[in-house]
């Protein structure tokens, strides 16, 4: 086991009923409030209306309509309200995007520049993290279990127009507080439950695969990875089903605070990189691009020096006989995960989604570039990249 610093100060009020503490969540803060939000879901709920209530000794600032993918201009134009209104605190409520993208306001809002430079900047480690040095404080309100944005400091911003997706990090940007009520994610529809719930898998097996022995964190993986194998049909059937959503979202949350990769070397990721070309090129669900990319990685990656690896993950996650030949199990657990997110109704080819491999040489480039996949887990060139897009046909 590697050495590590694990400090997660993200305040969790987790479970029903834990939005009226919002107020005094928001106090020490001060008293000028942007609130960020989405396409209208927490407007059907109700949960727009509850926090206003809650809200009516604050000023409050709005900023709505973040996108799935939140674009670099939602975070320019939050960044804007902030520095005019002097906003003291962000108030994300929604899912990882509306959340994403209010870090991005956070650290806007003092850079001296454009969103997308600082951006650029943060994701390229030779300048890193420096390049954020003051941020507006954030709070959020959990209403979908995907990215476990509400207990980590990333963040990821596209950039429609450059056709680029990219991710950054800074401490700065930790929520100071997230309130999850699972029953906030009823309404969820399925194929976003679905989506979410390859999303968090997708997190764990970023790093669950990595060479550095690491027991504790691979039992903390193993079993967060069957709790959304369990959980996720519940979800879908029974979206009211209050344990289902509960272990959904705290999976989520568990899955990319730093918990399962404490121990491990650190590493580049390597589904997530390329799964952001198809998001920029295409605008398509994240979790459904994770979904269509990992299998195949799997494939292509597998070979003598990490088949261990995948015996643990067949064995220990999908219950796989361990006296079968090692490279068997590892193809069975692939095969597992594939029919697994197939049978929550993700599509799995990208002809079901309309692409087509005309934009995969310099979807590749810009993988490997910007996902500096040179340090992943398994080594990726261009040409890698392109094979792996060209399996997903």
């Amino acid at each position: 086991m590697d050495n590590f610093q694990f400090n997660v100060g993200t305040n969790i009020l987790f479970g029903k009923g834990q939005l009226e503490k919002l107020p005094a969540v928001l106090e020490p803060f001060g008293k000028k409030v942007l609130l960020t939000y989405g396409g209208g879901s927490i407007k059907r709920m109700g949960l727009y209306d509850r926090v206003k209530a809650l809200l009516a000794d604050f000023e409050v600032f709005e900023l709505g309509g973040i996108d799935p993918n939140p674009r670099v201009e939602s975070v320019e134009a939050g960044a804007k309200i902030c520095r005019e209104q002097q906003i003291d605190v962000i108030l994300a409520v929604g899912g990882g995007s509306t959340i994403d993208c209010s870090k991005a306001i956070a650290a806007a809002t003092f850079y001296d520049g454009d969103a997308w430079e600082m951006i650029k900047k943060v994701n390229n480690p030779m300048i890193g993290r420096a390049a954020i040095t003051k941020a507006v404080p954030l709070c959020t309100v959990l209403t979908l279990a995907a990215t476990g944005s509400e207990m980590n400091s990333g963040s990821v911003i596209s950039n429609l127009q450059t056709k680029e997706k990219v991710g950054f990090s800074s401490p700065l940007l930790l929520p100071k507080c997230s309130i999850l009520d699972p029953e906030y994610t009823f309404t969820v529809p399925a194929n976003q439950t679905a989506a979410g719930a390859v999303d968090i898998m997708s997190h764990i097996l970023e790093v669950y695969f990595n060479p550095s022995p690491a027991y504790v964190a691979d039992k903390i993986s193993e079993g967060l990875l069957k709790t959304v194998i369990e959980y996720a049909p519940v979800a879908m059937k029974e979206p009211e089903n209050y344990e289902a959503r509960a272990n959904l979202m705290w999976a989520g949350t568990l899955a990319l605070n730093g918990l399962c990769a404490a121990g491990r070397a650190g590493q580049a990721w390597t589904i997530h990189p390329i799964e952001h070309e198809l998001s920029a090129y295409y605008d398509i669900t994240h979790g459904v691009g994770l979904a269509l990319l990992t299998p195949r990685w799997m494939r292509y990656v597998l070979d003598d020096q990490n088949v261990e690896q995948f015996v643990k993950y067949g064995v220990n996650v999908w219950g796989i006989d361990a006296s079968l030949d090692k490279f068997e199990i590892a193809k069975k657990a692939i095969d597992a995960t594939e029919q697994f997110w197939k049978g929550l109704g993700i599509p799995m080819t990208l002809s079901e989604l309309g692409i087509g491999e005309e934009n995969f040489a310099a979807m590749a480039a810009n993988a490997v570039q910007s996902g500096w996949l040179q340090y992943a887990y398994k080594p990726l060139s261009q040409e890698d990249v392109v094979a792996i897009l060209k399996m997903c046909l």
